[in-house]
């Protein structure tokens, strides 16, 4: 009997991801299918117009239990979504696409931005971002090589 999944890879509950748009070369990220919606660790968030756009500017520290490593990043505000956090509270938070890449793969996700930093985690993958991509294996982490910057 076939589920359509047979072909999808593998992936851990825990993978080095990077997002080459933000400029995050690596980031720990936990893959958490009980979550809809991806999530990002950011503070010093800022929304902007440019060209009649909706942007917004934020910094993120993607290593975790590193303060020190700064990220500032630009990207079109698709939205601002309510988003349940996992302490069951409601928050409004921006939403941007960007790419994540896990291993060799690259694909478009979107992205919550949020503060994470009483999480274990700096990322979260949802399920919407490895969903008829990826199988989830609870009892092995980092199944894929660090992400190598592009050429």
């Amino acid at each position: 009997m076939s589920f359509g999944a047979a072909s999808a890879a593998t992936i851990g509950w825990r993978e080095w991801v990077a997002l080459p748009d933000l400029g995050v070369q690596a980031i720990k990220a936990k893959i958490d299918t009980g979550a809809r919606s991806s999530a990002l660790h950011t503070f010093a968030v800022e929304r902007f117009e440019q060209n009649g756009k909706a942007m917004v500017r934020f910094q993120a520290h993607p290593l975790q239990r590193n303060d020190d490593y700064i990220v500032t990043a630009e990207a079109v505000l698709l939205e601002e979504r309510e988003v349940r956090n996992s302490g069951g509270q409601s928050e409004l938070r921006p939403v941007i696409e960007t790419q994540v890449q896990v291993g060799h793969a690259l694909w478009a996700i979107e992205l919550t931005l949020t503060n994470r930093d009483q999480m274990g985690f700096r990322m979260l993958l949802g399920r919407q971002a490895v969903r008829q991509r990826y199988l989830v294996d609870p009892g092995r982490s980092y199944l894929h090589p660090l992400p190598k910057p592009p050429d």
